[in-house]
């Protein structure tokens, strides 16, 4: 059976050691831990034991860590992944925690997009929802067919309400008012031709 050395053990914070294999594995482990396993810089371990830390121990502590961060809030994959990455958890580990949870369901991306677009269609423009699902790390078939789906807002009514709000009336403004209204709805992913529709419309007039 093929043996692993540990190549350094570096003190962290919150009483923990970052253990370092030589395969090039990192992981963070409680000091009693480490003491408990005999983990000591430049000594060998067995592959079973090296197996054992990173499934029932780091492993477990990454599903549990996993499950914890999701309860708080609701979370896309790219999400939840970024998070254990961030805090100290191997790839190996992410990717069991991460099939854990979505096999409970508790991580679905279709959902997290449909939610998403339900609660903000009304203040957000199709375009402006597929950046923010884009950048939340939800695949682009997912986000192309959830829009499709879900997506039923008024583009124009919602160019609309934004005018009224912001109290703009194309016929008073002047050529540098109308560029910087334009530019702030274009900014919120509404298409030019929508925007310039309800900005010229006749019988538009701000509140």
């Amino acid at each position: 059976m093929e043996e692993l050395q540990v190549t350094a053990v570096l003190p962290q914070e919150k009483g923990r050691a970052l253990v370092q294999f030589d395969n090039g594995m990192k992981v963070l482990l409680y000091k009693g831990e480490i003491r408990r396993l005999s983990l000591k810089e430049g000594e060998y371990i067995s592959e079973m034991l090296y197996e054992k830390i990173l499934k029932e121990i780091v492993g477990m502590r990454a599903k549990k860590r996993a499950m914890h961060l999701l309860e708080r809030m609701d979370r896309t994959e790219s999400q939840l992944s970024e998070k254990l990455r961030q805090n100290g958890y191997p790839d190996i580990c992410i990717e069991e925690a991460i099939a854990y949870v979505k096999s409970y369901h508790y991580i679905d991306d279709t959902r997290y997009a449909e939610n998403y677009v339900r609660f903000h269609q009304q203040k957000k423009s199709r375009q402006r929802l597929k950046m923010d699902l884009y950048a939340k790390g939800i695949d682009k078939a997912i986000i192309e067919d959830v829009l499709e789906k879900t997506f039923s807002s008024d583009e124009q009514e919602k160019i609309r309400r934004l005018l009224e709000k912001r109290h703009f009336d194309y016929g008073r403004s002047d050529r540098k008012e109308q560029q910087k209204t334009y530019q702030f709805l274009m900014r919120r992913g509404f298409r030019s031709s929508d925007i310039l529709q309800v900005m010229k419309a006749e019988k538009f007039d701000a509140v």
